[in-house]
C-alpha cells in the first residue's frame, strides 16, 4: 500500500517534491497546505488546506514534506512530529545554532522520524568521491575547495521579503544558495577544528542578509577547505567542489565529476539532471525521497536525519561570528 503523503507550502522548492512524489509508486498525494489560497490553482486533484494542523487532523498521512520559509522550519515541524507524523524536511534545518539545539532536543523526545532534504548526498558523484575517501585508495584528504557563484535580483528578495531578513532567513547567500556546498565540504572533510571567515555585500540591495561570504575551514585530520559563495554574480554558474587527495584530484563541475590524469581532467560520472529552470537544483531530490519512503516502509533508519544537518548551520554561524569578531572560531 502507498504512503498517504501531504505537502506544506507551496512555494519555488514545493514543486520538485510534488513531482518526485506523483512520480513514486510507494506514495500517493492526498492533500497540500498553503496559506494562500491562490495556490490551489498548483494542484488541483487533492484536497487543499490552508491550516496544516487542520491537514493533519482530518487526513490520514503517513508523512507531510515542510516546504516552508526557514523561520517556520522548527515550529511547524515541532508540531506535526508531536501530532505523530513523519517529515521530511527541506534545507536548511533551520536558522541557527540555537535552533539546531532544539532540533536535537526534539529529535531525542520523540519517536518520529525527520529526514532533512540535503539531497546533493545522493548525487553520483558525491556518492564516487565519498567512496573514494572512504577507501583511502587516493590517499589522505589534503584540501578541498567549494564554489558558488550564483545570479540573485533584488526581485528575489522583494517579492518574498523575508529572503533578505535575518531573523526570518538566518542569513543569505550561505544558508539559502550554500548549504548543500557546505555540507558535502564537511561530508568530505571529517571533523572540523576551527573556521575563519568574512561575510559582505556586494549589491547595493536592502536586506539585511549578506550576498557574499567567504572561509578557510580547517580540519582536525589536517585537510584545509576554502569556500567562497556570491549571489552578486550575473548567472548561475556551475557549483564547483574540488577535492585534493595525497595521490590524486577531483573536481564536480557542470554536474560531473572529473579526475586530474596526465594533467588532463577526464570524466569519471555524471549526476541525473532535473530539467526546467530549477535545473541546478539536481534530480537527486527523487533518490533521497525514495530513500526515505523506503526506510518508512522497512522501518529502518538510514537517511538524513537532524544531527547530519547540524554542521551546515554551525558552519555558518562561525563563519558570521568570525566575521564580525575578526578572529579564528574554534570548533566545539
Amino acid at each position: 500500500m502507498a504512503l498517504k503523503v501531504g505537502v506544506i507550502g507551496l512555494g519555488d522548492v514545493s514543486i520538485v517534491h510534488l513531482h518526485a512524489i506523483k512520480l513514486n509508486k510507494k506514495s500517493e498525494l492526498v492533500a497540500v497546505c498553503d496559506i494562500d489560497e491562490s495556490k490551489r490553482e498548483l494542484v488541483k486533484d487533492v484536497n487543499f488546506y490552508t491550516n496544516y494542523k487542520e491537514m493533519i487532523e482530518k487526513e490520514n498521512l503517513d508523512c507531510v514534506h515542510i516546504c516552508l520559509p526557514h523561520y517556520l522550519h522548527y515550529p511547524v515541524t515541532k508540531d506535526v512530529a508531536n501530532l505523530g507524523v513523519d517529515i521530511l524536511l527541506e534545507k536548511p534545518l533551520c536558522l541557527d545554532t540555537k535552533e539546531a539545539n532544539k532540533f536535537k532536543e526534539l529529535s531525542e523526545s520523540i519517536d518520529t522520524n525527520i529526514c532533512i532534504c540535503l539531497q546533493n548526498r545522493y548525487n553520483k558523484t558525491t556518492k564516487y568521491l565519498q567512496e573514494a575517501i572512504n577507501s583511502n585508495e587516493y590517499g589522505k584528504v589534503l584540501g578541498i575547495k567549494g564554489l558558488v557563484a550564483w545570479d540573485r535580483p533584488e526581485e528575489y528578495y522583494t517579492l518574498k521579503p523575508w529572503r533578505g531578513s535575518m531573523k526570518l532567513a538566518g542569513g543569505g547567500a550561505m544558508i539559502n544558495q550554500s548549504i548543500h556546498t557546505l555540507d558535502l565540504m564537511q561530508l568530505f572533510g571529517g571533523k572540523i577544528k576551527s573556521i575563519k571567515g568574512r561575510i559582505d555585500n556586494f549589491t547595493d540591495y536592502d536586506i539585511e542578509v549578506e550576498d557574499t561570504a567567504s572561509a578557510c575551514i580547517n580540519f582536525e585530520n589536517d585537510c584545509r577547505g576554502i569556500f567562497f559563495t556570491t549571489v552578486a554574480h550575473k548567472t548561475n554558474s556551475s557549483v564547483e567542489i574540488e577535492v585534493i587527495f595525497e595521490n590524486g584530484e577531483f573536481t564536480i563541475k557542470d554536474s560531473k565529476l572529473y579526475k586530474m590524469l596526465d594533467g588532463e581532467k577526464v570524466e569519471i560520472i555524471e549526476d541525473d539532471k532535473l530539467s526546467g529552470t530549477k535545473h541546478y537544483y539536481g534530480a537527486s531530490h527523487f533518490d533521497l525521497i525514495d530513500n526515505y519512503y523506503n526506510c518508512l516502509i522497512n522501518d529502518t533508519k538510514n537517511y538524513v536525519h537532524i544531527e547530519d544537518a547540524i554542521n551546515s548551520i554551525k558552519i555558518i554561524d562561525a563563519i558570521r561570528v568570525s566575521s564580525k569578531q575578526d578572529k579564528i572560531i574554534n570548533w566545539g
